[in-house]
């Protein structure tokens, strides 16, 4: 489980300039965080390190560039 601290330091860096991004990962946050384990958290973090279009190009499917470690993460953020 999440604890309040970290959801609400993840929550803040999902926070992002793109809507449609911020719309994607305020959903995905909602409804599937709580399930994520401390290594898929780690990924997740990662993720969202990337600027904001490179990470669209990804969550939309218009880039394959990322990491294989992070293949399942890009496909829950695909089917959220």
């Amino acid at each position: 489980m999440l604890d309040p601290a970290a959801g609400r330091r993840l929550q803040w860096k999902c926070r992002r300039g793109l809507l449609e991004l911020d719309l994607v990962l305020e959903r995905f946050l909602r409804d599937k965080a709580a399930d994520l384990d401390g290594a898929s958290l780690g990924l997740l973090n990662e993720l969202l390190d990337y600027a904001d279009n490179d990470l669209w190009d990804i969550v939309n499917g218009r880039s394959e560039e990322y990491p294989p470690r992070h293949r399942l993460l890009v496909e829950a953020l695909r089917t959220s």
